[in-house]
């Protein structure tokens, strides 16, 4: 009887230690709560910031990127076919350019406008933010800071337009615009223009993180960001 007995809790002891090691195992499904999915979140938009933003802050960084290159509104293009169309196209150009390096110029300058506004960012509902879209996160902070931002950019789009000789250049091109025969005057709000288009191309370039981070594990560099990103695997 005692062989018995030691013998099933030979099995026992057996079964146990299998059962245990099955067990450890398993994968870990403890729910992370909204503060550390906020927290995760907020690193990919740092992430979209440190590695993606601070592409456009090179020279041609927003001329040479298809994705983010500032070109001309309606008003304008009038005004560059027209030039174009009696020899002045390298004025037209030049135009078209120092657009482009004023936004460069001032991304430059206001990227920790973005970085603390990401900080300060608060998720109402972290969890449906991270299972939603490939650029949901980005489209929260656009909608949720967007107006402070621009306020916050606009002065510096400013400064930046007359840094770059942007101011000057249109200027001239303006004025020659203006001095044609049978055109209509133009006046066009460059900063405002500038402005929002650089805030777009900031964003767009934050929302190209951020789909890398979601669809490739390889991309989640750090432990918050693996444990956060898990959860919209299942």
């Amino acid at each position: 009887m005692k062989k018995a007995l030691s013998l099933i809790s030979v099995f026992l002891l057996f079964s146990c230690a299998e059962l245990q090691q099955v067990v450890n195992q398993l994968p870990n499904t403890t729910t992370l709560g909204n503060e550390e999915i906020a927290s995760g979140l907020r690193q990919a938009l740092d992430f979209g910031i440190d590695k993606q933003v601070s592409k456009l802050i090179r020279k041609d960084g927003f001329f040479k990127n298809e994705m983010v290159k500032i070109l001309l509104p309606a008003e304008l293009q009038k005004v560059d076919k027209t030039l174009r169309d009696i020899g002045l196209g390298n004025l037209a150009d030049e135009g078209l350019k120092v657009l482009n390096r004023a936004a460069e110029d001032a991304v430059k300058e206001a990227t920790p406008i973005f970085v603390n506004a990401v900080k300060n960012i608060t998720f109402a509902d972290a969890k449906n933010i991270l299972l939603g879209g490939d650029n949901a996160a980005t489209a929260y902070l656009q909608n949720t800071t967007e107006q402070q931002l621009y306020n916050k950019f606009s002065p510096v789009i400013n400064n930046s337009l007359s840094r770059v000789g942007a101011t000057e250049v249109w200027g001239n091109i303006i004025n020659k615009y203006n001095s044609i025969p049978l055109t209509n005057n133009v006046n066009p709000d460059l900063t405002d223009y500038v402005t929002d288009e650089a805030l777009k191309g900031v964003y767009t370039m934050i929302a190209v993180e951020e789909k890398e981070i979601r669809n490739k594990a390889t991309a989640r560099t750090t432990d918050l960001l693996q444990r956060v990103f898990a959860l919209q695997d299942r």
